[in-house]
């Protein structure tokens, strides 16, 4: 009898994990319009309005080759999202600006979202991510 309700027990929570898995999808951002091949790409996804442009959900930091380049961003849940990436040039790991606060290294965001004297706003940027999806960033 001990057995019985100990395989019923297993078999009970195996069908519990299972439903409880969600279903993930993955993002392709494809970024272009460069201005060199000099450095890397720093690229964030965010999923959260007050974490966007400050902490990440996920990140990665790829070549860059023939002015563009491309990240795959695997197993997301479902959900909303932004993307921003800044053009490291010089790798120094961070966004350089002037005196005056203005970027001198390029940058963007999904949806191709600018800022207008600022950072560009999450809400220019997201996009709902319920399938595997690409997105164009151009500069």
């Amino acid at each position: 009898m001990k057995k019985l309700l100990l395989i019923f027990a297993f078999i009970f929570s195996g069908i519990l994990t299972t439903n409880a898995q969600e279903k993930t999808f993955d993002l392709t951002v494809n970024i272009s319009g460069l201005k060199s091949d000099k450095g890397t790409l720093m690229i964030g996804i965010y999923n959260k309005k007050e974490r966007f442009l400050k902490n990440q959900f996920k990140g990665d930091i790829v070549k860059i080759e023939n002015k563009k380049s491309l990240v795959i961003f695997k197993n997301l849940p479902k959900g909303e999202y932004a993307v921003s990436f800044i053009h490291d040039e010089n790798n120094n790991k961070k966004m350089d600006t002037n005196f005056f606060g203005i970027p001198k290294e390029d940058y963007g965001c999904s949806n191709n979202a600018r800022g207008f004297m600022g950072p560009p706003k999450y809400d220019d940027a997201k996009f709902q991510l319920s399938e595997n999806k690409t997105i164009e960033i151009k500069i």
